[in-house]
């Protein structure tokens, strides 16, 4: 949910963006900044240009869209980029590069420079330092150019050049001559008839191409330890490393000369490493042997272990060698022995890897002057390594092809069209560290689960008292294949920009994956008052496998269409109208293979529907064969203004509404549908006098009668949306201050919800025992709610200093427990199938407050202050910029949960804590609950709200050091030095909230200590 919460925010900013947004780059030739370069910005009939000050700076105030940005001297070879402007300020590099001097011969000719459009208003007063009142230092030699607060009304764009170039004006020279200045004719065909460096006669001239080269590298030894609570952890050792570099320049091809193709290619790797601190409780040397003389509760209280054939306690609480199960034993040998005092025994250290390498290709040809072709294709390989904490090395493979071709064609200065076509394609391969290596199953003499050498691996073990659970990944390969195309099309018609366009996808993912081929075993302590000593019997409470149905062929067509107005009433007020239609269509499987439930009212009976044979047994139905219905009203509004409200004043209001649909919901729905009975081995099922479970048997003695579905979706899904809104007012300061008030709103509806039917409260009676449970059930009937209110101030770069600081007061609540997708446990379920009106509490992502600010100082290289340093001094002081992150917020919600086995099914999950009547805020010195104030519920449901409480505040403060070294007139270093978690301290990213655990209230796990990171970059 935080995801798509997170996407609507950023839609929203970018649709807020109507006033003018401040665009500033500058140009450079050699690393050295050039002033004077012509810079010219064009939208459709509107055309605005300035010129670089001394430091080879520019500054534009664009109104959000798509601009065509030129950059323009006599001597080099223009330049032009496509910027798209948003809602915040954006920069810009330019380099220049040095045209051939023939052609500078040829093409030379008396340019006057192109005046800036002036700005609204009377002159601004200059102010001590060469600037403007409310301009800044670093913007003193800037021409401001204002497209929304112009004096006069717009005026159409020039006319194109002619296809051949004019010829050269007669300057005196020769024919193939430049006179420069007057001061003598550069054309000489040796490089001796002038001094070097003189005119165009320079020694290692810039070439065509350019060219940069890029180092990070990291090493464990500079970072700190992880934190753990029961002291230091040991440090695993390894090095990170970046490295890569690009290649720019136009290609050479016979007979093209005025027209070459420009190439770019990039190439990165980087390897990363993340260490992280464990602590586990595993099952000490004398529990291994069934010696419970000297294990307690969580409570501190001696355990008496029971013989659940007698009901008789063991004599001495130890359990006869003679009854320990053999594939209890077998799979004992795969946990670690304790390593640590402490209620939690034993901990590691755990290293996880990222290598990755990419690359990157362009190609752009400007066909003539109405045409323009550009193709994309990337690369991308990722590998990844992460250990478990008993030492399991799991690997996965991801590779992602991204191809783009796109054409442009302008039919005149009004109207232009951009058709493009896509195709991407993602596989991703997972091996767990068991495949192909060891019949952990097998050996161990567990039966009725998949042994095929791809799924070999141990099944996965849970307990109820906090004793770690034994699992692995599983293995899995998927490829996804997405192709399509569309058109964009942009038409200027007076004070309208019109933007329309369309796409196509065709999406085809081929899966060969089980969901749960091993199976799962869950403990609970029913039979013998221990879930360790249910364990040594060879007794689980619950088992639950799924498998069969391997390869799945999905299929699915994904459609949008969208019209946009940006609309200029006047030069103060500006109004953006549009609409969106999106459609995903309901994922099928190419042969059929998707099973769902068809239910009757109140879930009395259900019974399996297959896509195959689309209709209701029950019902009678008829389903689409996706086996859900298409949900096509996904037309989606949008609407925003900007207005000055004082002409030449710098207050802008803004405002806007959208809706925003959750897209990509259907995947990871189809996957679970494609592993249901009849077409796969699928149950959830709990240990019961009638049909007693083993650890040997417990897989291959279930029966398959009944449906044994886990998993189920109502037919009539929705597709959820949010609706969007949100004001805002900026208004610039004095002392280059800007600030910025903003009010965010936003409803969602039709969010998804899961729900356990014909389940009930732990301790009371089934009232429906005839009725099907045991399955999950997901559904749209959530909805959600939103506000915050933001102040931003932000000091403009002045005197080397600029800094941004924002502060966010917001609340957020919904009940789509499972918006994230479907789950099988955890509080993604809602506790009460009948009472969803329950769940309806604070978001998992809700934080009160939050603030996040950014200083950045930079000792410049300019013409004042510490850029008049010379000598040993300056060269240690110039072109330093340190940058601070500070990043913090009040804590996300919590809530208290006991895990249990759900009443009336086999499933095994959590129910929210009973309240005792304990103050829940009278906590504890280093707990972040207090365990007085919660308790296991017995005849009903719990009482804690959910999400009712709250754990850890977060905080993070890093650095970035960078400077630019000039090494020679072709060569340049950028140098840049990484801190995160500066400070070096300990936050907090889990709390344990299980009622019954002897660390409830308290912390479990850290976020990353500091981490230094150090990177070269070479350009020339």
């Amino acid at each position: 949910m935080v995801a798509f919460v997170a996407a609507i925010l950023f839609a929203l900013a970018a649709a807020r963006g109507l006033a003018a947004t401040e665009h500033i780059g500058q140009v450079t030739f050699n690393g050295v900044a050039v002033p004077g370069v012509t810079v010219i910005a064009t939208q459709g009939d509107t055309k605005i240009a300035t010129t670089t000050n001394q430091e080879g700076l520019y500054r534009f105030d664009l109104a959000p869209g798509t601009w065509m940005v030129r950059i323009e001297m006599i001597g080099f070879a223009p330049n032009s980029k496509e910027v798209v402007i948003g809602a915040e300020s954006q920069t810009m590099t330019w380099e220049l590069t040095l045209l051939p001097f023939e052609e500078i011969a040829k093409n030379a000719t008396v340019q006057a420079p192109v005046p800036a459009t002036p700005t609204v208003g009377p002159p601004a007063a200059p102010n001590a330092k060469g600037g403007t009142n409310g301009t800044n230092g670093a913007n003193a030699g800037f021409q401001r150019a204002n497209v929304q607060a112009s004096t006069r009304p717009a005026q159409p764009a020039r006319p194109a050049p002619a296809e051949e170039p004019p010829p050269p004006a007669d300057n005196g020279a020769s024919a193939d001559g430049l006179l420069i200045n007057g001061s003598m004719n550069n054309g000489a065909a040796s490089p001796f008839a002038q001094p070097a460096a003189f005119g165009n006669n320079r020694r290692n001239g810039r070439s065509l191409y350019t060219y940069a080269a890029a180092l990070q590298l990291g090493n464990s030894a500079w970072d700190s330890r992880q934190w753990s609570i029961s002291g230091p952890a040991a440090k695993q050792p390894y090095t990170d490393t970046h490295f890569g570099g690009t290649f720019s320049g136009p290609l050479k091809i016979p007979g093209m000369v005025q027209r070459r193709p420009n190439l770019f290619v990039g190439y990165q790797h980087t390897e990363d490493h993340n260490a992280n601190a464990r602590l586990a409780l595993v099952p000490t040397t004398a529990q291994r042997q069934g010696d419970f003389s000297q294990t307690t509760d969580a409570f501190g209280n001696a355990i008496v272990l029971r013989d659940p054939t007698t009901g008789q306690p063991f004599e001495n609480n130890q359990i006869p060698t003679s009854r320990l199960s053999p594939q209890a034993l077998a799979l004992l040998q795969l946990y670690p022995d304790a390593n640590v005092e402490g209620t939690r025994n034993y901990q590691a250290t755990l290293l996880s890897a990222n290598r990755q390498d990419s690359v990157q290709t362009r190609v752009s040809q400007a066909i003539n002057n109405r045409n323009q072709l550009q193709g994309i294709f990337n690369y991308q390989r990722t590998a990844t390594e992460s250990t478990s904490l008993f030492n399991f090395l799991d690997e996965g493979r991801n590779t992602g092809i991204n191809t783009n071709v796109n054409w442009q064609h302008r039919f005149n200065q009004f109207f232009n069209i951009r058709p493009h076509f896509d195709f991407t394609q993602f596989t991703n391969r997972s091996m767990p560290y068991f495949a192909n290596r060891t019949d952990v199953s097998g050996l161990a003499g567990i039966t009725g689960n998949d042994q095929t050498p791809d799924n070999w691996g141990p099944p996965t073990l849970g307990f109820f008292s906090g004793i770690e659970g034994l699992s692995d990944g599983q293995p899995n390969y998927s490829r996804t294949r997405n192709t399509g195309g569309g058109v964009e099309a942009f038409w200027y018609k007076g004070r309208h920009n019109l933007t329309l366009g369309g796409d196509f996808r065709d999406v085809r993912t081929d899966v060969q994956s089980q969901q749960d081929p091993r199976g799962a075993f869950t403990f609970n302590g029913a039979y013998t008052g221990s879930d360790f000593g249910d364990f040594l019997l060879g007794i689980p409470g619950t088992a639950s496998i799924a498998y069969g149905n391997a390869d799945k062929f999905f299929r699915s067509r994904q459609y949008d269409g969208y019209i946009n107005d940006d609309l200029r009433l006047s030069p103060s007020f500006t109004v953006m109208l549009g609409a969106r239609w999106e459609y995903e269509s309901p994922i099928t499987e190419k042969l059929g293979r998707l099973v769902n439930l068809d239910t009757t009212t109140g879930f009395t009976q259900v019974t399996p529907v297959l896509a195959s044979d689309p209709t209701g047994a029950l019902t009678g139905r008829t389903y689409d064969t996706s086996l859900i219905k298409p949900d096509k009203a996904g037309i989606q509004p949008r609407l925003a203004l900007a207005w000055r409200p004082v002409p030449g004043s710098s207050l802008v209001v803004r405002a806007s509404y959208g809706i925003y649909r959750n897209t990509n919901v259907y995947q990871p729905i189809v996957n679970r549908i494609a592993q249901q009975p009849p077409l796969s081995r699928t149950f959830t099922v709990a240990n019961r006098v009638t049909d007693p479970l083993t650890l040997a048997t417990a897989f291959a003695a279930v029966s398959p009668s009944g449906t044994l579905s886990t998993f189920a979706i109502d037919p009539d899904l929705r597709v959820g949306y949010a609706q969007n809104w949100q004001a805002s007012v900026q208004r610039d300061l004095p002392a280059s201050l800007t600030v910025t008030a903003t009010y965010f709103g936003t409803h969602g509806n039709h969010l998804l919800q899961e729900i356990l039917p014909n389940s009930y409260a732990p301790g009371t009676e089934n009232p429906c025992p005839a009725c099907p449970s045991g399955f999950v059930y997901l559904m749209s009937g959530g909805r959600s709610n939103r506000e915050a209110g933001q102040l931003q101030l932000r000091r403009r770069l002045r005197n080397g200093l600029t800094w941004t600081a924002n502060y966010t007061l917001a609340e957020a609540r919904d009940n789509a427990t499972a918006f994230n997708g479907p789950a099988t446990g955890g509080t993604a379920l809602a506790q009460d199938w009948r009472d969803l009106d329950a769940e309806y509490s604070w978001s998992n992502f809700d934080q009160r407050h939050v603030f996040a600010g950014q200083v950045q100082y930079t000792t410049g290289v300019g013409v004042r202050g510490g850029g008049l340093m010379n000598g040993f001094t300056g060269a240690l002081y110039k072109g330093w910029t340190v940058t601070l992150n500070v990043n913090a917020a009040s804590p996300r919600p919590v809530t208290p949960v006991v895990q249990t086995q759900i009443a009336g099914t086999g499933v095994v999950g959590v129910l929210r804590a009973d309240l005792t009547g304990a103050s829940t805020t009278d906590i504890p010195a280093g707990y972040y609950l207090n365990p007085a104030a919660y308790a296991v519920p017995v005849g009903h449901f719990g009482s804690a709200g959910r999400n009712s409480a709250r754990g850890a505040n977060e905080f993070a403060l890093n650095m970035q050091v960078t400077r630019n070294f000039v090494l020679t007139q072709r060569f340049n270093m950028d140098y840049t030095l990484t801190a995160t978690n500066l400070l070096n301290r300990v936050t907090y990213s889990f709390i344990n909230a299980t009622v019954g655990s002897p660390e409830f209230g308290l912390p479990l796990q850290a976020n990353t200590m500091r981490k230094i990171q150090m990177q070269m970059r070479l350009r020339f």
